[in-house]
């Protein structure tokens, strides 16, 4: 029981050393490619990081204001019953 407890230990070791030793460098095409083309109607190509990081657009910031009183709603004129 106690080889069996020992092992799972080395392998757990063994797994964190190894998900520890990435390189971490800037991002590069690989070898023989090339960066995307520019978006329509961008003066430049963008690089790696702004091609990584997300625009407003696709994470807009949250809005935490409350409803602070409510309020009837309008009448809509064309708000009508289906028809037969």
């Amino acid at each position: 029981m106690r080889k069996q407890a020992r092992r799972i230990a080395l392998l757990l070791g063994a797994t964190f050393a190894l998900a520890a030793c990435g390189a971490q460098k800037p991002l590069q095409p690989r070898k023989g490619e090339t960066m995307p083309i520019a978006p329509y109607g961008a003066r430049v190509k963008p690089t790696a990081p702004q091609l990584l990081t997300p625009s407003n657009q696709a994470r807009p910031e949250r809005s935490d204001e409350l409803l602070k009183s409510s309020e009837d709603r309008r009448n809509d004129d064309f708000d009508l019953p289906p028809s037969k």
